[in-house]
């Protein structure tokens, strides 16, 4: 089922896609230290009702095995992959005991198929649901090194070990910028199932995906474990200042951090006479806010002179919210100096919550810069988003306007013919 939150992950999942394309080679961390293979660990609920047999006439625990199998027989070789479980052994009332009851099966690493394959068919359907906790662990299990790391949830019910939320662990992991992704899947899932799981991954910047039949399992699994061996481009994490003098000094690349309700945040850029900066932001409503909010990127000098801003406006009907802007530095011209214009970028929203809303971690935010050689000639920069675009609106113009006056001659002259018959 494609709900708001899921078509607005999507878009801010495009919208990364896109500026990442968008980019130079160089615009992540070239010179840092060789990156690791990819890790992903697996998830799986094997709490009591997973007995219930409404997948394809077998039962939900009988269609994950299944789907494990197809799985491990594809992962690539370059992924290091592990499995975790929740409410695998307790099966008893002590609910002290079956909030702890996740342990992982088999450990992050080089995937031998046989020994993983054992490993997942001893599961049977026991106890607890404690996904708060079995996500907190799975962060562990993951934790050190510079590797893409993915957390896939496979879970058919909510959390039963509240007050651990398990929206708030997701952020909370979020909030550490370490660039832990978890993707929900939801068996046969209800509706608050559905809204926990899609809490959970948009928090992380991860995707929420309901699940009615083996295939779709086996093949949405697969899907998220190749993503993991082939990313998009990961942010930079960074930590915007309250003011331009002292804030981080950023180059092209994609950056994550995060701002709270009505804040501002401050960062630097360099621009060489003869470059353009264009700089996008999004800033991503991960909790319940208020309708009627914006964002504003501006740019402006050391000394406070705003040079040029974007701004875009909300009603609540969106999750993410986005706006750029565009800043051309003119050529070097005879003896001017070649020292670059550090320019302050300032990112503020106005979003605002109901006093039972957390207000911390704050907002996910995702800066986009980019430094480009910059126009030859003024008349390249463009005028209200058109540039050249111009002659082609006038030709359309005139083409619309000759063909109104030459189906009114003929519409006249129609006339004056029926009138004379």
């Amino acid at each position: 089922m494609i709900t708001r939150k899921r078509l607005a992950a999507g878009a801010c999942g495009l919208f990364v896609a896109l500026t990442a394309g968008l980019l130079p080679t160089n615009a992540v961390a070239a010179d840092g230290p060789a990156k690791e293979p990819p890790k992903v660990e697996l998830v799986l609920d094997v709490s009591g009702s997973m007995r219930a047999t409404d997948i394809d006439g077998q039962s939900r625990m009988a269609a994950a095995k299944q789907a494990f199998n197809e799985v491990l027989d594809a992962v690539p070789d370059e992924v290091r992959l592990g499995i975790r479980t929740l409410g695998a052994t307790y099966p008893g009332d002590d609910r002290a005991l079956g909030c702890k009851d996740t342990k992982q099966l088999y450990p992050v690493g080089t995937v031998n198929r046989t020994e993983a394959k054992t490993a997942v068919a001893t599961l049977a359907p026991t106890g607890w649901t404690p996904i708060g906790p079995a996500l907190q662990a799975a962060a562990q299990d993951l934790d050190g090194g510079n590797a893409t790391r993915r957390i896939v949830l496979i879970t058919d019910g909510e959390d039963t070990c509240a007050p651990l939320d398990p929206c708030e662990v997701a952020r909370d992991i979020a909030a550490k910028g370490i660039h832990l992704v978890v993707d929900t899947l939801g068996l046969v899932p209800d509706a608050k199932t559905r809204a926990q799981l899609t809490c959970i991954a948009e928090a992380t910047g991860g995707t929420y995906t309901s699940v009615a039949h083996t295939a779709e399992l086996s093949g949405r699994v697969r899907q998220l474990v190749d993503r993991a061996a082939d990313p998009v481009v990961t942010p930079v994490a960074t930590e915007g200042a309250k003011q331009c003098e002292g804030a981080p000094q950023l180059k092209a690349g994609l950056y994550s951090d995060r701002e709270t309700f009505g804040e501002h945040r401050w960062y630097r850029v360099d621009v060489r006479p003869g470059q353009e900066l264009r700089a996008s932001v999004s800033i991503g409503a991960d909790r319940a806010v208020n309708n009627d909010y914006g964002v504003i990127l501006r740019a402006s000098t050391v000394h406070g002179r705003e040079i040029v801003r974007g701004s875009e406006a909300g009603d609540g009907r969106t999750d993410v919210i986005s706006t750029g802007l565009r800043y051309p530095k003119a050529p070097l011209d005879g003896d001017a100096s070649e020292t670059p214009e550090t320019v302050c970028l300032q990112v503020s929203n106005s979003f605002s919550a109901g006093p039972a809303v957390k207000t911390a971690p704050g907002m996910p935010v995702e800066l986009t810069i980019d430094l480009v050689d910059g126009p030859d000639e003024p008349s390249d920069v463009a005028s209200f988003g058109l540039g050249r675009g111009w002659w082609l609106l006038g030709l359309l113009v005139l083409t619309g306007l000759l063909a109104g006056l030459v189906w009114g001659w003929i519409s006249r002259w129609r006339i004056s013919v029926w009138r004379t018959n």
